[in-house]
């Protein structure tokens, strides 16, 4: 065959066999044999012992004369001249012998025996054996009797006119499926009740066996239920009608029931803080895993359970909300509802440093045209902000705050890194008449407080390990916590991270904190009428200031973060790129 040239599959196939017969010829054995004695053992004693113990047929598999080799190897079973008192080889196909019986077959089976052999030592396929250990909708549980519940749903439609539950009816069917009360509008608009305004016994059967034969624990289940048809994951838009029945049938929220212009901020501050605690992927998208690990729809339970809003301070809160809304309304002065980097650099008396805020306008945090084009954040964009500005310690703000100071996006802080933060905070204590440390000694204490693996590299790990991660983060670009910091012995911040119980978390007392003080400067700052005040709650005290200057305005624009909700056109587009 010419150099180079491949064999085909048919040709090469008889290759291989012609090489498999060729390889059980008796003689081809005997001279393989032969070359393995020889390695094994000296030449003169395997000569010896050949002629004086292998008499008769056994002569085969003695070395055979040098005048005869060569011309055994030139084909395939090719016999070649033996001495006189030497019986032909076995395979021959003139031998006037038989041979021994144990190597008759080996020349009769030629191809078919050698390929038998290379199959039998195969065991049965390994993965057989392996138990499924990977269900990405759930365990299946042999305890759920899909009948019984299919049953019990069925007489629960009986009690209504004509069998079909409207909007109204599907608490009662919602826990006739098993599931939490709040269920009940992704179990509505599931069985396509929003396009009709109401369902069918027939219908919400058939997609409720649907689910309860695909789908195996609540994770699975209620991103069934809130999913676009063909699609695995939850993006933001998808929680715009399960949030919509909470606001419009929630005991806690009856006060916003008549303010139909706040529906949608609430819903989108709800949105951002669901994405922000559950989406650790930063994709943009919630996966089954995801809502698995989370502590969300454990909430969304709450949510029958408790009355009170304000007490599920997770997602859900009115008052976070309205705090988180009110330090927007502040930066927006022109009310367009976009705030760009001066109107933001303003928050908490310019407490944070130019460059940082130039740094969350460079899209390192955002998603979207309009941070890279126009240089605006959205109201979507804020909640981020916000939350991670006031809570340092939680993993989404080390993310949020790490990726602000990866300048050069290789996942970690060099030294370079730290000291172009730091000299802007230099600058700015020296204009206030305080003495800067000097960067060597500061990047000592950083050190030794964040305690990184790797020399001269901070990463993101080392200070998710780092209980102090907050005090990391002011001492670059926030000079008023900076100082406050610094008022503080380490000792004792160790002791606020160490404790343990349910003490609030920093944002939560923050909101706390923010919120008393917004409802004390309304109550001081508009002249009630006698009898009147007492008929109106702060909360609905500032509702009524906040209505008048945006009832006029149209609803939210477009939050342009991490794949944020368009409020009144639910678009995706281009918000769905990855962060850079």
């Amino acid at each position: 065959m010419p150099p180079g040239k491949v064999l085909q599959p048919v040709l090469k196939m008889k290759v291989d066999e012609l090489f498999l017969c060729w390889l059980s010829e008796s003689s081809t054995q005997a001279m393989l044999r032969d070359c393995l004695r020889r390695i094994q053992m000296p030449v003169r004693a395997e000569r010896g012992a050949g002629d004086a113990e292998q008499p008769g047929p056994r002569l085969a598999a003695a070395a055979p004369d040098p005048a005869w080799r060569p011309r055994e190897c030139e084909g395939p079973g090719a016999p070649g001249p033996t001495p006189a008192s030497t019986a032909l080889p076995v395979g021959a196909a003139s031998s006037a012998r038989s041979g021994p019986p144990v190597r008759g077959p080996r020349r009769s089976g030629g191809t078919r025996v050698v390929q038998t052999r290379k199959e039998e030592p195969l065991p049965p396929a390994a993965s057989r054996s392996i138990p499924t250990f990977y269900f990405p909708r759930g365990r299946p549980q042999d305890t759920v009797n899909i009948d019984a519940v299919i049953t019990k749903i069925e007489r629960t439609f009986a009690q209504f006119p004509h069998e079909r539950a409207t909007i109204e009816d599907m608490g009662r069917v919602a826990k006739a499926c098993g599931c939490p009360l709040y269920w009940k509008g992704p179990l509505f608009c599931s069985a396509g009740g929003e396009r009709t305004g109401s369902v069918s016994v027939h219908k919400f059967v058939a997609m409720w066996r649907k689910v309860l034969q695909n789908c195996h624990d609540d994770a699975a289940k209620f991103v069934h239920l809130l999913v676009s048809p063909g699609c695995s994951y939850l993006v933001q838009e998808d929680f715009v009608p399960f949030l919509q029945d909470v606001v419009n049938t929630h005991p806690g929220l009856a006060f916003l029931k008549e303010a139909a212009e706040f529906h949608s901020r609430y819903i989108t501050t709800v949105i951002q803080r669901i994405f922000y605690t559950v989406n650790r992927s930063w994709s943009g998208r919630i996966t089954c895993a995801e809502l698995r690990r989370s502590t969300f729809l454990q909430n969304v339970a709450l949510l029958e359970e408790e009355a009170d809003i304000n007490q599920l301070t997770e997602f859900f809160s009115y008052e976070h909300f309205y705090v988180i809304y009110c330090k927007f309304w502040e930066l927006d002065t022109d009310h367009d509802l976009l705030i760009d980097a001066q109107d933001l650099a303003r928050h908490n008396d310019h407490a944070i440093s130019t460059k940082m805020i130039d740094r969350i306008f460079s899209g390192a945090v955002t998603r979207g045209k309009k941070v890279q084009k126009e240089g605006k954040i959205s109201y979507a964009d804020f909640v981020w902000f916000l939350i991670s500005e006031e809570d340092k310690k939680t993993p989404t703000s080390i993310e949020y705050w790490f990726r602000c100071m990866d300048l050069d996006g290789d996942g970690a802080l060099s030294m370079f890194e730290l000291e172009y933060f730091y000299e802007e905070q230099c600058r700015r204590l020296d204009s206030m008449a305080i003495e800067a440390l000097p960067f060597e000694d500061c990047l000592c204490q950083m050190l030794d407080l964040v305690k990184p693996q790797t020399e001269g590299r901070i990463t993101l790990q080392d200070l998710k390990r780092c209980k102090l991660a907050n005090v990391f983060f002011d001492t670059f670009f926030n000079i008023e916590k900076y100082l406050d910091h610094e008022q503080k012995e380490q000792a004792s911040l160790l002791r606020e991270s160490d404790s343990e119980g349910p003490e609030l978390s920093d944002w939560e007392r923050f909101a706390a904190e923010e919120y008393d003080i917004l409802v004390a400067e309304e109550a001081a700052g508009d002249p009630w009428e006698d009898g009147y005040e007492a008929e109106l709650s702060p909360m609905e005290q500032k509702l009524s200031a906040l209505r008048s200057p945006l009832a006029q305005r149209p609803f939210l624009e477009a939050p342009g973060s991490l794949g944020a909700v368009e409020l009144y056109e639910y678009e995706c587009g281009d918000d769905d790129l990855p962060p850079s």
